[in-house]
């Protein structure tokens, strides 16, 4: 069945894993292996692991667990589509790509590990979502990640839903997803199969991220949570944890704001969180459906033991946790990615326990290819994490860190956010380090980040705040990203003349704005008179 996952072709894919990708790293002089990268969006990391991975049934991340090595801390770079994107294509920080929110990221012609694949010989394919480059995603998108400073308050996305769609036989629910799969794997059946080089293919996926809510304004928010019988079937909902939440008055200042501009606030009951989860999940299951379809293609084209293939996601997805859903929050929902890799030479049931993230996808990608790796990049190549025989050369650029850096600096989220993973601690601080309290997390002994314990440890706090700051100087970050929001809101209301009301009330803000119009442009009038921050 397209789409679903049949007995038969599970029991056939174990057959050809078992016999061939144990199969040592070729050696260097040798053929290159192909490449396969699935990357989705908002899928929680943590689903590919114990616990998270008794929620839902995953039989092909199951399949590349089995035979391949599992991440189990993985994260993004930037919790949001095109800022992270842009990380993992270029291999670098976000601070150093300057991707601050969805709207600014890479340039065009920047020279991607693709393009560098495809100059040192091999044939290069992509398909679907890419979402690395600037001028994309709406004008709310970016008015609110501009106007973040402003002194005010607006729910900006639509209240968190579920919609059932079809019946126990709708598979197909995100027919644009099953369009581009249906693509890659014709090209692998009638392209790849054919060529007399190496291949590097790319698929890109929307799920499971939440699908358009159109009564939240100006080109709709993403709040509905969207999947068939098909697929809820695949939930287990005894296993469906309900997280706990901190009242509205204790919460951390960013974190409301974060909540409240995302709609949760409000009321909810525990059913309607619990089925939020259970159809994210679900839609979790579809994504995974995708991946076995190529897969199976590899499979049926006798490449699967010639091919490396690579599965994450963008970001997560926080399902309700901390009174949120969406992105933008480095709570390991949002945050922590899932990254799964299989194919000759990988080590077969590996659990990686190292902290890694989505910048090492470009050095990896160039390590694979026998292409030498470029010194100025923030990542690192996962190869000798992942390799089942060492590698007799010494990398150039020394020991991986033990640590890796997020940031974010878009919209829902009225600071810039810094956070280093290190050890059992997740460090999390905003702006200056001053004018807002940090966070600290000890995932061991706190694992649902429930209790920040920064004032009860201020020594570790002051030393990783040390480490970070030697990796950025995020307080003359933090005061470049305020002011490049000021500038481009300043050419962007200027664009728009004597439409600049009109327009700037009917965005996806706009059932607040509109009770009270006059309130909110002057709090911006006030925004604009403010000085620029010093660097």
């Amino acid at each position: 069945m397209r789409g679903g996952v049949p007995l038969v072709l599970l029991r056939g894919l174990l057959v050809v894993a078992a016999a061939h990708c144990a199969a040592p790293r070729p050696p260097k002089h040798s053929s290159r292996p192909n490449v396969v990268l699935v990357a989705c969006d908002s899928f929680d990391g943590r689903l590919t692991f114990y616990p998270g991975n008794q929620t839902v049934d995953l039989p092909f991340i199951n399949f590349m667990k089995r035979h391949g090595s599992v991440f189990l801390n993985a994260y993004t770079n930037s919790p949001i589509c095109c800022p992270s994107r842009a990380a993992m294509w270029s291999g670098l920080f976000t601070h150093l790509t300057e991707s601050w929110n969805n709207f600014k990221g890479l340039d065009p012609d920047y020279v991607t590990w693709m393009d560098l694949m495809q100059k040192h010989g091999y044939y290069t394919q992509k398909y679907g979502k890419l979402d690395y480059t600037s001028g994309h995603h709406s004008v709310s998108n970016r008015v609110e990640a501009w106007t973040r400073d402003v002194e005010f308050l607006l729910r900006q996305e639509g209240r968190p839903k579920v919609n059932l769609t079809g019946d126990r036989r709708h598979v197909r629910v995100m027919e644009t997803d099953w369009q581009v799969t249906d693509k890659a794997v014709t090209w692998i059946k009638k392209e790849a199969v054919n060529l007399t080089q190496p291949f590097a293919l790319y698929l890109g996926l929307n799920l499971p991220h939440p699908y358009p809510s159109p009564y939240a304004g100006e080109n709709f928010g993403s709040s509905t949570f969207l999947t068939s019988p098909y697929w809820l079937e695949k939930v287990k909902y005894e296993a469906i944890k309900i997280p706990t939440w901190s009242s509205l008055s204790e919460m951390h200042p960013v974190d409301y704001y974060s909540s409240y501009t995302k709609n949760c606030t409000g009321e909810f009951t525990k059913q309607e969180v619990r089925s939020i989860r259970a159809f994210y999940y679900a839609m979790c299951a579809e994504t995974d459906a995708m991946l076995g379809e190529v897969i199976s293609a590899l499979r049926d084209t006798d490449l699967l033991e010639k091919t490396v293939i690579m599965f994450t996601s963008d970001h997560g997805e926080l399902a309700m946790e901390h009174r949120q859903f969406y992105k933008m929050s480095m709570y390991e929902g949002s945050s922590h990615v899932p990254l799964l890799v299989m194919g000759p030479g990988i080590k077969q049931q590996q659990q990686v326990s190292d902290v890694v993230s989505l910048v090492d996808i470009y050095p990896t990608m160039l390590d694979l290819a026998r292409i030498p790796v470029l010194q100025n990049l923030s990542g690192y190549s996962l190869l000798p994490l992942l390799l089942e025989k060492a590698e007799d050369e010494v990398p150039l650029r020394g020991a991986r860190p033990s640590w890796v850096l997020s940031e974010f600096h878009g919209c829902n989220v009225n600071a810039s956010t810094y956070m280093l993973r290190i050890d059992q601690w997740k460090y999390i601080t905003y702006l200056d380090g001053v004018s807002v309290p940090p966070q600290l997390f000890d995932l061991s002994a706190d694992p649902d980040e429930l209790t920040n314990v920064a004032i009860k440890f201020p020594e570790t706090v002051q030393s990783l705040d040390k480490i970070l700051r030697s990796i950025v100087n995020y307080p003359r970050v933090s005061s470049s990203v305020q002011n490049y929001n000021k500038r481009q809101f300043i050419s962007w209301k200027q664009s728009l003349g004597q439409n600049y009301s009109n327009v700037i009330a009917n965005l996806r803000w706009h059932q607040d704005w509109l009770k009270k119009p006059k309130k909110y442009e002057n709090a911006i009038d006030r925004w604009l008179s403010q000085r620029e921050q010093m660097n």
